[in-house]
């Protein structure tokens, strides 16, 4: 095999970057580049700082730039890229693509035939780099296929969500210990932008980690350019002039924002208000198509119209840098989730205003959404009753009528949507739901997670505990100070540990 190229090489020769940024290179020679004194890190990165060129330049490097083209038959190796975000796969396999490089997704997005296609294609030696979803290890053609390679480096993007104490938790992602153990424990690289003290250590936990093990990365989380501000408004008038002022700013004029909302019906009724002030703008939510999604996603990105008014739906994977402004109309449910979307604002280094509207009403609609999204383990109980003792009634009378069995507070009750996505994510339930129709059944035992009312009491209190955090933040006389203290990081301070010990240095 061809020695590998350096780090230094792969960077100017497929990126036309002249040097690394911030803590780059040390995480790939920490993680071994291409296999070579293999160790693990943990990365923990602002949004738009270049965390996926932590993982990009190791696979480019099995083969030095000169040797083309890159022969499967040859050469095996093979970088594997967990990630939730599907349409952020598709991006960056494209971009990947767009320069030469063998990069490929596979996911649910994909038909059949292509699919196959693909594992083929993996199983044959091809793609230097994968993306995919830790839900494909649920699926033995694809576990077939990826054996057959021999994982280099195993990346987990956005890896908060390995974490129960993150804000976006999913449980496949608490597979990553076997995940690791299928693909032979390969190096892994955990990256994400946002994470707790708590949560970090709980990264390690689930991907079955030793702290001793694992390199430590930790760049602040400092975005001096943005502006972060808070204006206390009383209804949605004041709301609307708010974000007008924002829009109409000269200041941000020759970029693009996001104007952010929680509800659907309060996303409606702020379109409605800017398009009687003339604001011509695009409207994003979960509820539309897929194809209308992504066609008001590239509108956005091509700067057509760069006005979006969204829920956060919006914006997971959005890599544009001049977006100049982001108002969170509705208070967000916790600091990971609102540093996330603020996030998005000033990648060039340019100013950009982060601006929330807080209405202390908001604070119902977040607390209610907590209640939704944690159903307690008496409920768990109950529905699981319905589906395996009754489930020809529930077959026959449908989604409604069992909402209105297990709940009688409100029609709008959310908790039935969240338990059974859980139980899908574990593979306890199957069968179709809406829009189809609605024949879910029972194909395993309640899994004790969810019977465990301590464990799902824990749970919830931690998320009132970050609504509160978000409400301390508000009132903070020095926001950018309380995001660090909240997140565990000392100002302008980049801390690189070791299993030798740590080191803290200015962040370049």
């Amino acid at each position: 095999m061809n020695p590998p190229a350096s780090p230094l090489t792969v960077l100017r020769r497929w990126f036309g970057f002249p040097a690394f940024r911030g803590p780059q290179q040390e995480v790939i020679e920490a993680i071994g580049q291409a296999g070579r004194q293999a160790g693990h890190a943990l990365v923990v990165m602002p949004t738009g700082s270049g965390k996926s060129l932590c993982y990009q330049i190791p696979a480019l490097a099995i083969v030095p730039p000169e040797v083309q083209p890159f022969d499967p038959w040859l050469d095996r190796r093979l970088v594997v890229v967990l990630s939730p975000l599907i349409a952020l796969m598709k991006d960056q396999t494209d971009a990947l693509q767009g320069r030469g490089i063998d990069a490929a997704f596979i996911n649910s997005s994909l038909d059949r035939e292509t699919r196959e296609q693909r594992y083929r294609e993996l199983a044959g030696g091809h793609f230097r780099l994968l993306y995919v979803t830790p839900e494909r290890f649920r699926k033995a053609a694809f576990r077939e296929a990826i054996q057959q390679r021999e994982v280099i480096l195993l990346a987990v993007d956005e890896a908060h969500c390995v974490s129960e104490w993150g804000h976006d938790f999913r449980p496949d992602y608490s597979r990553l210990a076997e995940i690791r153990s299928l693909l032979g424990e390969p190096p892994t690289l955990a990256l994400t932008a946002t994470a707790t003290p708590a949560c970090q250590a709980d990264i390690l936990r689930q991907l079955g980690l030793s702290a001793a093990d694992v390199h430590r990365f930790h760049s602040g989380i400092e975005r001096p350019n943005l502006e972060l501000e808070v204006a206390e408004v009383g209804d949605e008038e004041a709301k609307l002039q708010q974000i007008e002022a924002v829009a109409e700013d000269r200041r941000w004029a020759d970029g693009s924002g996001i104007v952010y909302c929680t509800l659907i019906k309060t996303l409606e009724r702020i379109s409605e208000g800017l398009r009687q002030r003339g604001i011509d703008h695009l409207v994003y939510h979960g509820e539309l198509r897929r194809a209308e999604r992504r066609r008001i996603q590239e509108r956005f990105m091509t700067g057509e119209i760069p006005l979006v008014v969204a829920t956060g739906a919006f914006g997971m994977g959005i890599d544009k840098a001049a977006i100049r402004f982001v108002v969170h109309a509705e208070v967000p449910g916790s600091l990971e989730a609102y540093y996330q979307e603020i996030g998005r604002a000033g990648r060039d280094g340019q100013p950009a205003c982060c601006r929330l509207l807080y209405d202390p009403h908001d604070l119902m609609t977040q607390m209610q959404f907590i209640d939704w999204r944690n159903p307690d383990a008496d409920f768990f109980s109950r529905l699981w009753c319905y589906l395996r003792e009754r489930s020809e009634e529930v077959a026959a009378f449908g989604l409604e009528w069992l909402n209105a069995q297990l709940q009688s507070v409100s029609r709008h009750d959310h908790r039935l949507e969240t338990a059974l996505g859980l139980l899908d994510r574990y593979g306890s339930v199957a069968g179709p739901r809406p829009p189809e129709c609605f024949r879910v059944t029972a194909t395993a035992d309640l899994p004790a997670v969810f019977r465990d009312a301590e464990r799902l009491a824990e749970k919830k209190q931690r998320d009132q505990q970050r609504l509160y955090a978000l409400v301390e933040y508000i009132h903070a006389e020095d926001r950018q100070a309380f995001l660090q203290r909240y997140f565990g990081v000392a100002p302008a301070v980049a801390e690189v540990a070791d299993r030798r010990g740590s080191t803290s240095r200015p962040n370049p």
